[in-house]
């Protein structure tokens, strides 16, 4: 084989109990588009193009607990969304169904969890 194929990633998958309600608190929150939906499976794209976000029914899903503990279910990955203003952006997170995390590690980011229980940060550019 002569050199490297082609990669490009397409979209990020989300494991969760409901896709579709997901999907939605996403839509809600980035202003992306739905782009294709079936009953347990959404995609999500910024109306700007790059990387999707799609929402993936798992009857066994559980929630990661954070900060991590030892014997809990883990984190696998989490997202980090670039905001103007913190204060505003965090108000509009919780009013669309985020949770703020008690833990705060920094000062100029602020973690959540969306419906399902994943973490996810929100931070100044």
């Amino acid at each position: 084989m002569a050199g490297r194929p082609r990669f490009s990633l397409a979209t990020v998958v989300v494991d969760c109990p409901d896709a579709q309600a997901l999907a939605e608190f996403y839509r809600r929150l980035l202003g992306w588009e739905v782009k294709f939906s079936e009953p347990d499976w959404v995609l999500l794209r910024c109306p700007d193009g790059g990387t999707g976000l799609s929402f993936q029914s798992e009857p066994e899903y559980r929630a990661p607990v954070w900060p991590e503990r030892p014997e809990e279910q883990q984190k696998m990955l989490h997202l980090d969304i670039r905001v103007d203003d913190l204060e505003e952006a965090e108000a509009y997170a919780v009013s669309v169904g985020a949770r703020r995390a008690e833990f705060q590690p920094q000062d100029d980011v602020r973690v959540f969890f969306d419906p399902a229980g994943h973490p996810f940060c929100l931070f100044l550019h």
